[in-house]
């Protein structure tokens, strides 16, 4: 199953780009516009869509990983610029051993025990920060066939949405975020593979999870 990598560089004088990177959830909302939709009740997961928003030199980006090309021609006009590329060649080259550099906006967080909760009136998850962030983030890439050589992680903005159940008041979401970068060493290529298709976390339709490896550079 061949997975594409989509980048999309908004055009800040675009009204729909400007809204669209002002949030999440209508980000995801135009993000889900490109692809069919007739994918039935999950469609993210139907086409294995995982997605962040990154800031550059040239200012804002915004990188798409599907098993289905998204239909960019779908945008409104003037949004932006767009290139889409097959991943195959990346996939293929992961090998034990190898060295690549990696990066991942996550949402870390940990799940306190039942008595735990109870006691100290805990929610069901509680977001992680600074060196506990940290730890999740080497578990996270050991459970991911990765051996971490350097890691460095910095905490970003907070992501909200809401979630809308058949019958019942909408649900408010809060997902903080880390966002991690170095390099590792691949330790279980079909895990790392599993990684890289399924994503890492929570969060994943709002920007979180999307794990990206590139070839270390190797010193002259």
């Amino acid at each position: 199953m061949t997975l594409w990598l989509t980048r999309i560089a908004p055009d800040t004088r675009s009204r729909d780009a400007r809204r669209d990177l002002a949030g999440a959830i209508g980000m995801h909302r135009r993000i889900m516009s490109l692809f069919p939709s007739n994918a039935g009740p999950d469609p993210r997961a139907r086409f294995g869509i995982l997605f962040r928003t990154e800031d550059t030199p040239t200012g804002p980006h915004l990188l798409i990983q599907s098993t289905h090309e998204p239909d960019t021609s779908l945008l409104p006009d003037g949004y932006g610029t767009t290139l889409a590329r097959p991943l195959d060649a990346l996939i293929d080259a992961i090998r034990p051993g190898l060295t690549i550099r990696y990066r991942c906006v996550a949402s870390p967080v940990r799940k306190p025990g039942a008595t735990t909760r109870a006691l100290y009136n805990l929610p069901p998850v509680v977001p992680l920060t600074g060196a506990a962030a940290d730890e999740w983030w080497l578990r996270q890439a050991d459970q991911g066939g990765l051996k971490p050589l350097t890691h460095h992680s910095h905490p970003l903005d907070a992501v909200r949405g809401e979630r809308r159940p058949t019958d019942t008041p909408p649900q408010h979401i809060r997902h903080a975020r880390t966002q991690f970068d170095g390099t590792a060493a691949i330790i279980d290529p079909d895990l790392l593979r599993a990684a890289i298709h399924n994503g890492i976390g929570r969060g994943k339709a709002y920007g979180c999870g999307l794990l990206s490896i590139a070839p270390a550079r190797q010193p002259q």
